[in-house]
């Protein structure tokens, strides 16, 4: 199996380390009502989900994307203290990120900054999802700050419940070094044709599945299992798999450029997959 390390150390997703859902960013509520409302519906296995106005918070609060994140809050608050306790996955999940743009380093810290403050003060966002971090080594001391002064924004604005949470958007291993940085790592982000002959690397056998994160386009339906199985052995803890491609109608010229904008359409299938008690 080519999605083993050479060493056999990749590791199997238990009972205690159930997969969930994390949700790279759909499109705005506006056009994807369906997509946010399953986000809140009950029993969804969401670990988080990303909130991305206008590639970040946007220049004002949007009515839209306020009503989107209250409904979420509004999904969590009844997970956590509802009459019909859920699996502790669920009740201690369902984030809401917000989406900075990190530009592979370049973007000025002060404006990395007012981007959370105003995650922060519009959206009361449980955390950051940081896109486009840098992966190498150099990078690690600039991002390693970044992530210092975000917890500390989000442990101040008293927004963020169990103390917020900081995903790096590598799409890729990164140095080794980033997994002390963050929550989660985003280790791989692209289509199935690549994933499933993808290796993990081995230096995140030392770390628990919740650390890192899969979003995978293009997989077909009938391939959806091995996309799975994949995802256990390779460690990561939180996946998003779709059908779409992101691919233009070729008729038309039409069509969605970022297949994480909208549902897979098996959808409720994988809801069930990796519902509670779903394990290999």
């Amino acid at each position: 199996m080519p999605y083993l390390t050479s060493t056999g150390t990749a590791r199997r997703t238990g009972a205690a380390e159930q997969l969930g859902f994390g949700v790279p960013g759909y499109a705005h509520p506006l056009l994807a009502p369906a997509e946010w409302a399953e986000l809140a519906r009950p029993g969804t296995p969401l670990h988080w989900a990303v909130l991305n106005i206008d590639n970040g918070p946007g220049t004002r609060p949007d009515p839209h994307c306020l009503e989107a994140a209250g409904r979420l809050r509004n999904a969590r608050e009844r997970a956590v203290h509802g009459e019909e306790a859920l699996d502790p996955v669920r009740a201690s999940a369902g984030r809401l990120l917000g989406r900075i743009d990190l530009a592979h380093g370049d973007r000025p810290l002060d404006e990395v900054i007012a981007d959370a403050r105003s995650f922060l003060d519009w959206y009361r966002v449980d955390g950051f999802y940081l896109d486009r971090c840098p992966a190498g080594r150099p990078g690690l001391p600039a991002v390693r700050r970044l992530t210092s002064t975000l917890a500390v924004l989000l442990a101040d604005s008293g927004s963020a419940r169990g103390g917020g949470h900081l995903v790096l958007g590598h799409d890729t291993h990164p140095y080794p070094g980033y997994a002390e940085a963050a929550d989660q790592l985003v280790t791989f982000r692209g289509p199935w044709t690549d994933y499933r002959w993808s290796q993990v690397a081995e230096w995140t056998a030392a770390y628990p599945p919740g650390r890192f994160a899969h979003f995978v386009h293009g997989v077909p339906r009938t391939h959806l299992e091995e996309a799975i199985r994949v995802a256990r052995w390779q460690g990561a803890g939180t996946i998003f798999f779709t059908d779409r491609t992101g691919e233009a109608d070729p008729v038309s010229g039409r069509g969605q450029t970022d297949p994480f904008a909208t549902l897979p359409r098996y959808w409720d299938e994988i809801v069930s997959r990796i519902g509670p008690g779903i394990s290999e």
